[in-house]
């Protein structure tokens, strides 16, 4: 009786949802620490004629079972392999808080690899590689991370049950390891940033968003009315901003026979 062939084992799903084919350019997002990609429920399936991509590291929802990434230059690595066919469009990367930095690492490393980039990546709350790490969350004990997971739980709209929680506490205290970590100094970054601060945001301030500047001979920075967290619900204000800077990209295509 001949052996059956081994299982082929699935490959890692970086993305949440299949691309769409057909849309004219791509918008990837980052969830920010100890959160998935479905952080990003609130957001439309298309801004324009934007595909909306989810991100979804590992360690977390779909992706429970697998390893923490550890740092964010392996993530990008992994992340970097399976996003190749879907470069094939204008692209573009946007991250909050500590979901800025992998897009902006991930930028790296497609320029040294001599692959696409970004049209534009999109940091919204964060302050510049050179001038962090820096958070209140990189303070933070696991009890105080504990708490804080209750807030990150209670602001997506669920309820912080102590099994989910503690669930998701590994995950946080990674991620936030994972900000710590990240230290490349000044870098230069071979795309147009567009930096996204918040009127209201206590966490990181917009005044503290200047070094942005620095890092790009393209760098636009804006200021929208809110939180920390007003992303979240997509914002009509950011969503013109992401429109804005696609361009041309975010139109849709005329009908034909319009003119």
């Amino acid at each position: 009786m001949s052996t059956p062939p081994p299982r082929r084992k699935k490959p890692p799903r970086w993305l949440l949802r299949r691309p769409d084919p057909d849309a004219r350019a791509r918008l990837f997002l980052f969830p920010y620490s100890g959160c998935g990609a479905s952080m990003y429920q609130a957001w439309p399936r298309r801004i324009g004629a934007v595909d909306v991509c989810l991100v979804q590291p590992p360690a977390r929802q779909n992706r429970i079972a697998e390893p923490h990434y550890g740092t964010y230059e392996t993530m990008a690595e992994g992340l970097i392999e399976h996003l190749r066919p879907h470069l094939d469009k204008p692209f573009a990367f946007f991250g909050h808080c500590s979901g800025a930095l992998p897009g902006v690492e991930v930028t790296r490393q497609l320029a040294a690899a001599g692959l696409p980039l970004p049209t534009r990546v999109f940091v919204s709350g964060q302050v510049a590689p050179h001038d962090g790490p820096y958070g209140r969350l990189l303070e933070l004990d696991r009890d105080g991370l504990r708490t804080e997971l209750g807030h990150i739980i209670t602001n997506l709209g669920g309820k912080p049950t102590g099994s989910l929680v503690e669930m998701g506490l590994e995950v946080l205290v990674n991620d936030v390891e994972a900000n710590k970590r990240y230290s490349p100094g000044h870098v230069t970054i071979p795309a147009g940033i567009t930096a996204i601060g918040w009127t209201d945001d206590v966490e990181i301030p917009t005044k503290l968003m200047g070094g942005w500047q620095d890092t790009s001979a393209d760098c636009r920075s804006v200021e929208l009315e809110g939180g920390h967290f007003e992303f979240l619900s997509a914002p009509e204000a950011l969503l013109a901003e992401i429109r804005r800077d696609f361009g041309e990209w975010a139109e849709e295509p005329a009908e034909p026979g319009q003119g």
